[in-house]
């Protein structure tokens, strides 16, 4: 009888899945959702410990012009996307033009607000080996989100 690892006992890691990113060699970009927030990072594994190089949270986005009164959606897709950019910027900014997408726990489901992220920061000029049917659309239909939407990404860029 096989006795399981405790952070698998309590569905924080697939050592599986972690083993295939970390023999890549490649920075991560490891994307976790919170009931609030999108919290993306570029993570380099060295001799079995994670070190951070940048990290980003979507609760920044209130900094950049995020209305205060809409902090509630800071978990949607265009926030997720939003999020995703600007960790691609960070990266830019620490010579890094290549990483592999860590999703963890999360499950894989095409056009999620993980994907979001993940679209944010290929439009940052990242390279990331993805499939385009996982990316969403971001449809941003209301004007009043729309314009803010567009002036974050201004500002971001």
């Amino acid at each position: 009888m096989k006795i399981l690892k405790r952070r698998r006992i309590e569905s924080k890691t697939d050592y599986r899945k972690r083993l295939a990113l970390l023999k890549s060699e490649t920075p991560r970009l490891v994307v976790r959702r919170t009931n609030r927030y999108i919290i993306a990072q570029i993570v380099q594994s060295e001799i079995a410990q994670d070190k951070v190089i940048a990290g980003v949270n979507s609760k920044i986005l209130l900094l950049k012009g995020w209305p205060e009164k809409a902090k509630g959606s800071l978990k949607s897709i265009p926030a997720a996307y939003l999020t995703g950019l600007l960790i691609g910027k960070m990266a830019k900014e620490k010579k890094i033009s290549k990483v592999i997408l860590d999703i963890g726990m999360h499950r894989n489901i095409q056009k999620s607000r993980i994907y979001a992220v993940l679209k944010g920061a290929l439009d940052s000029d990242l390279e990331i080996p993805h499939s385009k049917e996982a990316l969403p659309e971001i449809d941003v239909t209301n004007e009043k989100i729309k314009a803010i939407f567009n002036k974050i990404k201004e500002n971001l860029s």
